[in-house]
């Protein structure tokens, strides 16, 4: 595919904030490894074979009778020795680098949990005996696609709404803000602690009422961007054309105010990994026992006798949304005109 002179002048300016190409290439092979959290912590074996037939337990759940007489017809504890002698005696496991999954109890610890990082588990575990590195993992791909979906349902809905208030003008604009400005004094907070006492918040629960309020953050932008963009020469030439106002708004006003939002995005969705770990961190966020990362600032907060806690708290969210905001300003370089106009 050819691109045009104004994309490759981007491009170059993207690729000249080194700093931001770096982050972004960190963030993208994190995100990624993080996809795969399944295959690389996990208390199950990825693949096995046993008496000349494979298994696959990541995939599948298998009983215990599969593996001898002895065993119960359940789901098989894949960690339990005398299953793992009995494997082995006619077979083969591959386990996953890590072998715990976010809610595993890790049994012989060394000392009483929270334990200190050690070659069985490298980060330690917490308060209740769970590998920190696998709930790191765990966490940190759940707040990513938590952020990434947040952001682009709230982006789709504000541009929207701002495309349809700053097109029209007149009576749609003016009750729309003040709408907007009824509908963003609402207590958030206080809401979600009465949701939270009559429900059990889900991932997809919490989306949906954050997205009630988070759809207003490019509402104003993209409304101002109509609103200047409507009185334009080209504009105002297709409408009289008879074009129709929905293609003209998405084919020539739109472009020219995505430019705006587009640089707005990647502090959105630190923003929004940061909402969630808050929400986390104060007991109405996900619910109790998910890999959470603002559970595990919130187990720092309560084992200061363990500080690897804190200090691995710290560097996975700090690093997060140091990484997302350096992204961001080589982002917002790349439609700077100032930095593409030659």
């Amino acid at each position: 595919m050819r691109l045009s002179p104004l994309t490759r002048r981007r491009l170059a300016a993207f690729r000249a904030n080194r700093r931001g190409v770096i982050c972004f290439w960190i963030f993208l092979v994190l995100f990624t490894v993080s996809l795969f959290a399944e295959f690389i912590a996990n208390d199950r074996p990825i693949v096995m074979e046993y008496r000349g037939q494979w298994y696959f337990p990541i995939f599948l759940d298998y009983p215990g009778t599969d593996f001898g007489p002895d065993f119960l017809p359940t789901e098989t504890d894949y960690t339990d020795p005398m299953v793992k002698t009995a494997i082995r005696a006619h077979g083969w496991m591959l386990w996953p680098l890590i072998p715990y999954h976010y809610d595993t109890i890790v049994n012989n610890l060394p000392s009483p949990a929270p334990s200190p990082p050690s070659w069985q588990n490298w980060l330690g575990t917490d308060d209740q005996a769970r590998d920190v590195l696998s709930r790191v993992i765990y966490g940190f791909r759940i707040s990513v696609l938590f952020g990434f979906t947040l952001t682009i349902l709230s982006s789709i809905v504000g541009i929207a709404a701002g495309a349809v208030q700053g097109f029209y003008g007149g009576l749609v604009d003016l009750f729309g803000q003040r709408g907007m400005e009824i509908w963003s004094g609402m207590p958030q907070l206080f809401l979600l602690i009465i949701l939270s006492s009559i429900i059990n918040p889900s991932f997809w629960i919490l989306l949906i009422f954050l997205l009630l309020f988070s759809w207003m953050t490019l509402t104003g932008l993209v409304r101002a961007e109509f609103l200047r963009g409507r009185n334009l020469e080209y504009v105002r030439a297709a409408r009289a054309l008879g074009v129709s106002d929905a293609v003209v708004m998405w084919r020539h006003v739109l472009p020219n105010a995505m430019v705006a939002v587009l640089t707005f995005l990647p502090f959105i969705l630190s923003g929004s990994v940061t909402l969630l770990a808050s929400l986390d961190f104060l007991g109405f966020g996900l619910p109790p026992g998910s890999p959470s990362l603002g559970e595990l600032v919130t187990e720092a907060k309560n084992n200061l006798q363990a500080p690897w806690l804190g200090i691995t708290a710290f560097v996975v969210l700090g690093g997060t949304l140091a990484l997302l905001i350096f992204v961001g300003e080589a982002v917002r370089d790349a439609f700077d005109p100032r930095k593409t106009r030659s």
